[in-house]
């Protein structure tokens, strides 16, 4: 038997961030979770008169948590958007999360260097601009340098971005300011990931627990 507990494969995000709430005072989803995982600091308020504090939204594919969600609070991300098992959220799901964070102040999002999160978070943010006047801007983090391509993957340096930004917020920093600020850090990370054994998405059958 393997070294994980699962109930049933087609619950395995939703019970990952079922626990991870329970166990985290501050955090809490949107009303149409679990089909729009999206998981939001709840002492943020976006309609706070005089609130001059950017959101921060960052997500991708499940698999790997506490990502992304576990970086949600104070000084990190304002909302986190959690797909299935190494697929990107949907388009619809990260334009919730965009509506229920974005006040004046605006949204940065900061995603890694994958087809899917560039499309769907790409189209989630021009609709939001578009549709519902919001100030929505995109950083895509590219840090992974184990393979020599014109198009790295973002990985852990990831994390670097959630907190510079995150702090940059906290001070009252504009939308403008923290994404530069974010695509110039980013430019200068570069990290390698080390695996020990394959990955299945595909769990090994295990007795109910």
């Amino acid at each position: 038997m393997g070294n994980r507990f699962i109930n049933k494969q087609e619950d395995i995000v939703s019970e990952a961030i079922d626990g991870l709430i329970l166990s985290t005072p501050h955090l809490a989803r949107l009303d149409a979770y679990p089909d729009i995982k999206v998981v939001c600091n709840k002492a943020w308020d976006k309609d706070i008169q005089g609130k001059k504090q950017v959101a921060l939204i960052s997500g991708g594919g499940a698999g790997h948590e506490p990502s992304h969600a576990g970086f949600v609070g104070e000084g990190l991300l304002t909302a986190a958007v959690s797909g299935e098992i190494f697929a990107s959220p949907s388009v619809d799901a990260i334009l919730a999360g965009i509506r229920a964070v974005t006040g004046e102040a605006g949204c940065l999002l900061i995603i890694k260097n994958y087809t899917g999160d560039r499309l769907n978070f790409g189209l989630a943010a021009e609709i939001a601009k578009s549709h519902y006047d919001l100030k929505v801007e995109m950083v895509i983090v590219g840090d992974d340098r184990a393979i020599e391509t014109k198009q790295p993957r973002g990985l852990a340096g990831t994390l670097l971005i959630h907190k510079i930004a995150g702090a940059l917020s906290a001070q009252g920093a504009t939308l403008r300011e923290i994404k530069s600020t974010a695509e110039e850090t980013a430019s200068q990370i570069a990290t390698m990931g080390l695996s020990l054994s394959n990955c299945k998405v595909t769990p090994n059958k295990c007795p109910t627990h």
